[in-house]
């Protein structure tokens, strides 16, 4: 968002403006041209389906025109009209969204825009936005301290970081110079929201000084500063010598600073939009001068979320480009103006499929700027369930369904009645407060800029699929999205038996690995505000067998594992973690460790284990899995006087050498129960599939002579509609 400016949305109205009225007048000419080229059974066949549609919708009977649509969309398709079959595709979809068959209204939303894209127009984003509005859409993400996953999703695809780039984990930033209580004074965010941010928001305009102050109240808190530089009198204002000379400022304040340079040029409402090349030549220059002047500087190219499809022609090239951004608002009224259309049914997850799918793979991406409203100003409403909804999805969805995602930076202010009508102030809001609070508490969000940062307890989130497994604790957050808006009602079901029902945000429970037995299925049912149930979602999850060594999680290549009531786990890895030096024969199939005077062999499938060659029995023979020496958990934590408890609830095996952490640690609660309860209710799963109309059936032939009397009064009406 600029400063003095804000974007315009698509328009939501979707009736005869004067653009369909053209398109349709071209219509009924060309198909009097296919009469004139001798077609004339062909042109008849079809403009008595056009009249047969008109009339029945005039008649209030809009089912009977479905058929009609429905061919005049494959014919003009068929013939490469690609126009008319958009505007038959948009008739279509209208249709079955009024009578609330999203599935149908989905298809023909998305089979809009595609024909749009064909006829070499953008038209369809609109088209795209409704259909993921009524899109069910249920996913989950469980909790994980794998660090290597976490870290191989995160990764670029050439595996080098860019400058700055975390590991893995999201940088948290704020924008807080309109927030009463803060306003520049970067050392009050702990005090006020809970935990240190990574880097400050400022804004500066080209040929205006850089912005020293901010630099130096995020350089006393260890903070990083983003700055959003606007070349407000056009970019041929960005000369060599205005940039070097802030260039040689940002490097003299001595933190990372993120420079968002001529961000949301994708919008005409900033006046350096509309000549992509002369955009990019500058962004090129900025980028040259700053290797050269300021090292400490990260280019970042931010478009605005929408238009989407005119972007990418901005994009100057990876070369140039340190870190992809984008603006994003999401609000119940665009503008905070019931006026300009409502959007409560838009989620911000979605709108950066189109930035995440493009550059993702190559670039890191930021949020740059972001926030949701709960109060629009301009009909005083309040959306206390909109905004928390919302920002659960904006932090503890999107990071997760997005791991490239790494920053993330809140607009903290109340916009009252100008620009966008809309407050975006968390402790305008208790409840917002609250929840933004409780969310960036996770190590993932991270306080500090630093090359290769990542959670202090290496912890994070993947997707659910058909692999999922808790480990000792995890919690489950799901991201449930209806065409009703607002969630009534969200159950999670474990092998059929319930375990929690939530009727608010935040959505997502805490499972602990012993109450998940192996091949369970857990399941998600949403309803929505009627009581009426909206869909379900099942996937497999199971539990896996935790190792702790003096309090210190031991991570395995392979697994421990379940055998016939004994836990098997690696004899390497457990014994190096106790400080003992492993060796293997494979002559003998014999793994040996030794730590101080103690020596430890375990034979492949014996039953007993030698220490300090006296023979031991085992609970079950050692065995060969995935190259990995397992050995019964309790013989390799004891067979160097170690002790060793199995904690049931958790599945983790604890083994203390006597220099670990203290014996009877209570294990913490959790905040929703895993106590069974029986449910009578049915649970079906989503379908994705969808029913494709057969195709209708041609009407009889009108005379030609009637043809032509019903052209010329639709190319009258037509006429009287453009003028």
């Amino acid at each position: 968002m600029t400063i003095t400016n804000r974007k315009p949305d698509y328009p939501k109205g979707r009736g005869m403006n004067r653009r369909s009225a053209r398109l349709l007048l071209a219509a009924v000419v060309g198909a009097g041209l296919l009469l004139g080229q001798g077609l004339p059974v062909q042109a008849d066949a079809i403009w008595d389906r056009w009249k047969a549609a008109d009339a029945a919708v005039a008649k209030g009977d809009a089912a009977t025109a479905v058929p009609h649509w429905k061919f005049l969309t494959e014919h003009y398709a068929a013939a490469g009209d690609w126009e008319n079959a958009a505007l038959f595709s948009g008739k279509l979809n209208q249709y079955f969204d009024g009578i609330k068959d999203y599935e149908q209204a989905i298809r023909y939303y998305e089979q809009e825009n595609d024909y749009w894209l064909k006829a070499g127009k953008d038209w369809g984003a609109v088209d795209l936005q409704r259909a993921e509005q009524i899109r069910t859409t249920i996913d989950a993400y469980i909790g994980t301290q794998d660090a290597e996953t976490l870290r191989r999703q995160a990764a670029p695809k050439n595996g080098k970081l860019a400058k700055f780039e975390p590991e893995y984990g999201m940088y948290i930033g704020m924008y807080t110079e309109r927030d009463p209580g803060m306003q520049n004074y970067f050392d009050r965010s702990e005090s006020l929201y809970g935990k240190k941010h990574a880097l400050y928001l400022a804004y500066s305009q080209v040929g205006k000084p850089f912005p020293k102050q901010h630099a130096a109240r995020a350089k006393q808190v260890g903070a990083a500063l983003q700055v959003g530089w606007e070349p407000a009198n056009g970019l041929d204002a960005v000369t060599d010598d205005v940039v070097r000379q802030w260039a040689k400022e940002a490097k003299a304040a001595g933190i990372p600073i993120f420079l968002r340079y001529a961000s949301e040029m994708n919008g005409d409402w900033v006046v350096w939009h509309g000549d992509p090349q002369k955009y990019i030549d500058k962004f090129k220059m900025v980028h040259d001068i700053m290797a050269e002047e300021a090292p400490n500087v990260a280019m970042v190219w931010s478009p605005g979320d929408v238009p989407m499809y005119s972007m990418d022609a901005y994009y100057p090239g990876d070369v140039y480009v340190d870190w992809v951004g984008v603006s994003m608002y999401t609000e119940p009224y665009e503008n905070g103006d019931p006026q300009q259309g409502n959007m409560q049914a838009t989620s911000p997850v979605e709108r950066l499929d189109h930035l995440y799918k493009t550059y993702a793979d190559r670039k890191p991406l930021m949020i740059s700027e972001t926030a949701v409203s709960h109060y629009a100003n301009l009909p005083q409403e309040s959306f206390t369930d909109y905004g928390l909804l919302n920002l659960q999805r904006l932090y503890e969805v999107m990071p997760f369904k997005y791991p490239r995602l790494k920053s993330i930076t809140y607009f903290n202010v109340n916009l009252d009645m100008k620009e966008s009508k809309n407050n975006y102030l968390l402790r305008d809001n208790e409840a917002m407060l609250k929840l933004y609070k409780q969310l960036i508490s996770s190590p993932y969000y991270l306080s500090k800029v630093e090359q290769g940062a990542k959670p202090s307890d290496h912890a994070g989130f993947v997707p659910m699929g058909k692999d999922n497994a808790v480990a000792r604790a995890g919690k489950l957050i799901p991201f449930v999205k209806i065409p009703d808006i607002y969630i009534g009602k969200l159950e999670y079901y474990l092998n059929g038996t319930l375990l929690a029902t939530q009727t608010a945000p935040p959505f997502g429970i805490d499972l602990v690995a012993g109450a998940i037995p192996e091949g369970s299925v857990i399941e998600l049912a949403v309803y929505n505000r009627a009581g009426q149930k909206s869909g379900s979602r099942s996937f497999p999850i199971t539990s896996r067998i935790s190792v702790d060594v003096d309090g210190k999680d031991v991570r395995f290549e392979q697994p421990p594992v379940l055998i016939e009531g004994s836990t098997l786990t690696p004899l390497r890895t457990i014994f190096e973690a106790m400080g003992a030096k492993v060796e293997w024969n494979e002559a003998t199939r014999t793994a040996t460790g030794q730590k101080g005077s103690t020596t430890v062999s375990v034979t492949i499938g014996s039953g007993a284990a030698s220490i300090n060659s006296e023979a031991f029995p085992l609970e079950a023979p050692a065995q060969l899995v995935n190259g990995h020496t397992m050995v019964p958990a309790r013989f390799i934590g004891e067979a160097f006087g170690g002790k060793v408890e199995w904690d049931g609830e958790t599945q983790t095996v604890r083994i203390g050498t006597g220099s670990g952490v203290e014996r009877g640690t209570a294990l913490r609660e959790l905040p929703v129960s895993l106590t069974a309860v029986k449910s009578s209710s049915t649970v079906t799963t989503l379908s994705a599939e969808r029913k494709s109309p057969s195709d209708p059936k041609p009407g009889p032939l009108q005379a030609v002579g009637a043809w032509f009397g019903w052209v010329g009064q639709q190319l009258a009406k037509l006429w009287n509609d453009l003028m």
